[in-house]
């Protein structure tokens, strides 16, 4: 060929205006002429607010963000090769731990992170659970939520008997994730002895900012990543004050942060903690290569179901992927079976592998900042580090984060997060797949878990699942089928051919089992043959599915047969205005709809149907 290949050249190159008439086009198409919308209204139906307020547009342009510094990019830490893949083992068996560590690593894990204590392996034992391990291969991090010092003291006890040239890992250090645990004062004056501890040992920092305890906790995206910088920031300040120098306190701490299957916040919140740790840095005058903010990303446990918990492989796979893209300097996937305790070799072997897939096969950790450019990464970058900018003024305004934390300030703002997530997931305008969205009729448990070792109450920040309060309503009713040997339910009065039902149908038997409850139904029928097929049913509560033209035609004869029968509690899918006759319709006592309060329903049905709390 001689010419040269000009992709997409034979079709013309549409602006801004030309994208805004076909969305005109689609909102207005069954608007009466006279009534339609213009484009700024159509935006706002278009456009997203996250649950910390975060604006999502619908499209983005050159206009809406600049190329990121290399800082923001992650550039001056890039070495070229994949994310170190760390497993987490929390099993106080220590010979099971020993196993699996050494399984992990020979199978493709690079480091291990070790819980110590009352949630894991006995501080005296850490040395047992590592027997094996090269500490010149395998960097080690421990973790523990009641004694991190002790914890601590185990590493390098280990460290020290393995006589390695170069060892890596992290001591776990944390006073104020510790506070925000357990209720209590934060104490950092002891930072600096830390610091000579670790003399000697290149590769290993002493001090981690964790901000999993609040994600946990749930914090939303701004607020972890205020918490983040505000916790970094206060840690570099006490080491200042203590001789030690803001660049050399700078190279002594990383930050565990937590990644979501919200992929692309996740990415920008990686992203962004760069940019407003680099600027802490050029605030202290750090040096510009030593203000690298290194993260180690964890999978969240809070978005980890119980319920069909195979979905957590795609949850899991998501927000790995969108921790490589987001730069993440090392990764740890929590297994599928999370939820139900400590993790079977399979789950174990899947999680390590989802990492070795995206970085051996998928190439993912051989480029720098892959999202960098996108117009919309970009903007969502940007706006996450100017939010979370303002909450750590406002932290730093209240005496800094060991005084935000006792002020109650943080607790406000995430107690603030959890409020308006639980409105939109009980009306699943955040669904939650195989849980409050396509959930399974009969759930099946994952074999080779193990109980996971209590830590005992904490008095501080309690951790939640999101998924927590439907699988409560479905705990209601496995209890009560396994008392009276029946499953309640809800009967579908299914009003003419599929055609006029079929969708509805299909809605309200996806919502019913949300909270477990069956759905026994009858379809294209009389009044008479609806009345036998619920009394046969046995339940007290009906649900009409259908259109608007056969609500019409049928519902209020169908509704008044039913309540004439004995069936106290006749609800409609949709709305009562589609019977059209007001009047009438009033012998209808709820409506089933989408973006309805799905929790409460379901709660107060199970109610309705006699099913204990």
């Amino acid at each position: 060929m001689t010419d040269s290949l000009v992709l997409a050249g034979d079709f013309a190159s549409p602006d801004r205006q030309d994208w805004e008439a076909e969305v005109l086009k689609v909102l207005n198409r069954r608007r009466p002429p006279g009534t339609e919308i213009p484009i700024d209204k159509a935006m706002g139906r278009l456009r997203t607010t996250t649950v910390d307020g975060l604006v999502i547009e619908p499209l983005y342009t050159a206009s809406d963000a600049d190329m990121a510094d290399p800082l923001t990019r992650g550039a001056l830490a890039a070495t070229g090769e994949s994310w170190d893949v760390r497993a987490l083992h929390e099993d106080p068996d220590v010979a099971a731990t020993n196993a699996a560590v050494l399984d992990d690593l020979t199978k493709g894990a690079t480091s291990v992170w070790l819980a110590v204590g009352a949630a894991g392996v006995p501080v005296g034992r850490v040395a047992d659970a590592l027997a094996g391990v090269r500490a010149d291969l395998a960097p080690v991090a421990v973790s523990s939520v009641d004694d991190p010092e002790a914890a601590a003291e185990a590493l390098l006890g280990w460290f020290a008997a393995a006589e390695a040239g170069v060892v890596g890992g992290n001591l776990g250090v944390d006073p104020l994730g510790f506070a925000a645990a357990h209720g209590t004062p934060a104490d950092l004056t002891g930072l600096a002895g830390w610091v000579s501890r670790v003399e000697g040992l290149a590769g290993v920092k002493p001090f981690v900012v964790d901000v999993r305890v609040y994600d946990e906790a749930g914090a939303g995206d701004v607020d972890q990543l205020a918490i983040a910088v505000a916790s970094g920031i206060a840690y570099v300040r006490a080491l200042v004050e203590a001789g030690i120098s803001a660049e050399q306190a700078f190279g002594l701490l990383e930050f565990r942060v937590t990644a979501s299957a919200d992929q692309f916040t996740t990415i920008a919140r990686l992203r962004a903690l760069r940019t407003l740790w680099a600027r802490v840095g050029e605030v202290l005058s750090v040096p510009e290569a030593a203000r690298v903010a290194v993260q180690h990303a964890v999978t969240s446990r809070r978005m980890i179901t119980r319920d069909d918990p195979w979905v957590n492989l795609l949850r899991g796979t998501i927000a790995t992927f969108a921790a490589a893209v987001g730069g993440a300097a090392q990764v740890t996937t929590l297994p599928y079976d999370d939820a139900f305790g400590l993790p079977s070799p399979v789950s174990r072997r899947l999680a390590r592998n989802t990492q070795l897939v995206a970085a051996e096969e998928s190439n993912l950790g051989r480029v720098t900042d892959p999202a960098g450019g996108s117009w919309y990464v970009e903007s969502l970058t940007d706006q996450l580090a100017t939010k979370a900018w303002v909450k750590v003024q406002e932290i730093e305004a209240a005496g800094g984060m060991a005084d935000a934390l006792a002020s109650g300030l943080v607790t406000g703002w995430i107690a603030a997060v959890v409020s308006e997530r639980g409105k939109r997931l009980a009306t699943r305008k955040q669904p939650i797949t195989g849980v409050s969205m396509f959930p399974l009729a009969v759930e099946t448990v994952p074999e080779g878990t193990k109980p996971r070792p209590a830590a005992g109450q904490l008095g501080g920040l309690q951790p939640l699942r999101d998924s927590a309060v439907f699988e409560a309503l479905r705990d209601r009713t496995a209890q009560q089928t396994a008392k009276t040997g029946s499953q309640p339910g809800v009967f579908l009065a299914c009003l003419g051919a599929r055609r006029d039902f079929g969708a509805r149908e299909t809605f309200v038997a996806n919502l019913l089992l949300a909270g477990g409850l069956a759905h026994p139904s009858a379809e294209d029928t009389d009044a008479a043959g609806y009345v036998a097929a619920a009394k046969a049913a046995g339940t007290p509560m009906v649900i009409l599915c259908s259109s608007a033209k056969q609500y019409a035609a049928q519902a209020v004869e169908v509704a008044q047969a039913l309540k004439d029968a004995g069936i106290a509690h006749v609800w409609i899918a949709g709305k009562k205005t589609e019977i059209g006759n007001d009047d009438a319709a009033q012998i209808i006592d709820g409506e089933v709809f989408d973006g309805m309060d799905v929790v409460t329903f379901l709660s107060d049905t199970l109610d309705k149907l006699g099913v204990a709390k």
